[in-house]
């Protein structure tokens, strides 16, 4: 069944269609193909990352939910190491083919806008190369899932908007509700996609019948996802107001700001403010100036709450999409004006790999790397941080080994440990950062502990009579990270039971 095409009108002046739908074409399938295939080559360069180590652990304790996040990603990671156990080629895998999924989700969002063949293409090498895409494809993370979920619900509106068929309402909340399970970000997304029309129209949609069922719909999946947030106290919102402190990576309302001018590429700013700009000022894209005002309204909740930056990165590929439209037709009347976007093409893949990929020797990464994309550091050097803590637990006499445990400051830390810490038969590792707390706690007898991530002794001389400094954590290569040359403390001598410090001390969110 086909509908029209809504007309919009100001007054009595009737405003132009929007565009029609392009031509279909394989160009972006190649584009994604290759991203997806080129993620896959890298991905067992460098090693895992700290959240990856977390999500493996995670996916042992599957669960509805989590201090913060939900249970998708835990789920993947528990799949892919069952499969293929400690492969971070299976591990990354799902990150790959989600990132080829986005390239596509890119061009045919520029699709719908009316891109032709070329446009279309363009858009999707842009969204290849885009520091989201690739910093997202190549890590498994809650990100590479939200991205999908968002590009996926923003291509289902633009057909709502083109159409004015309801229906689609209906895929936009399905999609945004199941990505719920993943992390409440699109909850954002669904606050200013109803924002957008309320303010840009069309203001029918919002009385449309499907409209009101797919609200309904998108209700009782939030609430479903909800559930174990709501049992458990909603940690989730201590973890917000950590991240809205500036307490974490990527955080803080100015590198918030910073991070939109660089998440797809510095190269790339011009390309999606022109999108922007078409979807709130071109009469004939009228249609879609709802998707202008929502970018507008979550990344104003994004900055006004202290979010990270990247969160509506998502949208930005939208207006990137709009934009690109604009730029190849630009770029059609003359084979000069080809020349700089094939230039912005280049300058975002070189910069963007080098940045964002493990393209470079872990053993001689430039510290503007590290400084510029801190996930990079947290992938490496992972086994040598457990061999510096086996080197200290050796030096434990035998009946100290026994009931020695590690007490991490933060999941990764922990995750490490799990992963290469048998093999160097270190004993277990206990950290009461976000979920990892719930994973359990010390047994009552472990009284002697090496502790590494606390950078401070002072909260370790609260629980124990003696801490000593033991050793620092060697990771064998000069990088920049939370852990390299960190203090290792060799504790002993607890103060009160771990019952009762554990959950009133040790726990923490970040």
């Amino acid at each position: 069944m086909t509908t029209a095409t809504p007309r919009v009108r100001t007054g009595a002046t009737q405003q132009p269609p929007a565009p029609e739908p392009g031509p279909r074409t394989t160009g972006p399938w190649l584009v994604a193909a290759t991203v997806t295939l080129v993620l896959l080559a890298l991905a067992p360069r460098y090693g895992y990352h700290r959240d990856e180590l977390y999500f493996l652990l995670a996916g042992r304790h599957l669960d509805w939910g989590y201090v913060d996040q939900g249970p998708l990603v835990p789920a993947l990671a528990r799949l892919a190491d069952t499969v293929a156990p400690g492969s971070l080629l299976a591990l990354r895998t799902p990150s790959a083919l989600l990132a080829g999924g986005a390239v596509l989700l890119v061009a045919a969002t520029a699709r719908q806008f009316g891109a032709d063949r070329s446009a279309q293409t363009f858009a999707a090498l842009l969204g290849a190369t885009s520091g989201i895409v690739l910093a997202t494809g190549h890590l498994l993370s809650t990100s590479t899932v939200d991205l999908v979920v968002w590009l996926a619900a923003a291509l289902c509106t633009v057909r709502l908007l083109r159409t004015g068929d309801g229906r689609w309402a209906l895929a936009v909340a399905l999609v945004l509700g199941l990505g719920m399970f993943n992390k409440l970000l699109p909850a954002s997304l669904a606050v200013g996609l109803v924002a957008g029309l309320a303010l840009a129209g069309p203001r029918r949609l919002l009385r449309d019948r499907w409209v009101l069922a797919a609200t309904a719909l998108f209700g009782l999946l939030t609430a479903a996802s909800l559930s174990w947030q709501a049992v458990n106290g909603f940690p989730q919102l201590g973890v917000a107001a950590t991240i809205s402190g500036g307490d974490s990576s990527y955080s803080g309302r100015l590198d918030a700001l910073l991070l939109h001018f660089v998440i797809i590429s510095p190269f790339v700013v011009p390309i999606w403010v022109t999108g922007l700009v078409v979807l709130l000022r071109r009469s004939g894209w009228r249609s879609y100036r709802a998707l202008g005002w929502a970018w507008l309204v979550v990344a104003g909740i994004v900055l006004f709450l202290g979010g990270k930056g990247y969160y509506d990165a998502p949208l930005l590929l939208v207006l990137t999409a709009a934009g690109a439209v604009v730029a190849a037709g630009w770029a059609a009347r003359s084979r000069v004006r080809r020349a700089p976007l094939a230039a912005v093409v280049v300058l975002t893949a070189a910069s963007n790999a080098v940045l964002l990929l493990p393209v470079l020797p872990a053993d001689r990464l430039p510290g503007f790397v590290v400084a510029v994309n801190y996930d990079a550091g947290e992938t490496i050097g992972w086994p040598a941080f457990t061999d510096s803590l086996a080197a200290v637990h050796r030096t434990l006499p035998a009946q100290e080994q026994a009931r020695a445990i590690i007490l991490t400051g933060n999941y990764g830390e922990a995750g490490a440990v799990a992963r290469f810490g048998p093999q160097r038969g270190l004993p277990a590792a206990y950290s009461g950062h976000n979920s990892m707390a719930d994973f359990g706690r010390p047994p009552d007898g472990a009284d002697v502990v090496i502790a590494v991530g606390w950078s401070r002794p002072d909260r370790l001389r609260s629980w124990f009579t003696e801490v000593t400094l033991a050793g620092r954590v060697d990771l064998g290569v000069a990088v920049d990270n939370d852990e390299n040359g960190g203090p290792i403390w060799l504790c002993r001598g607890l103060r009160r039971p771990w019952a009762d410090i554990w959950d009133a001390e040790v726990r923490h969110t970040g």
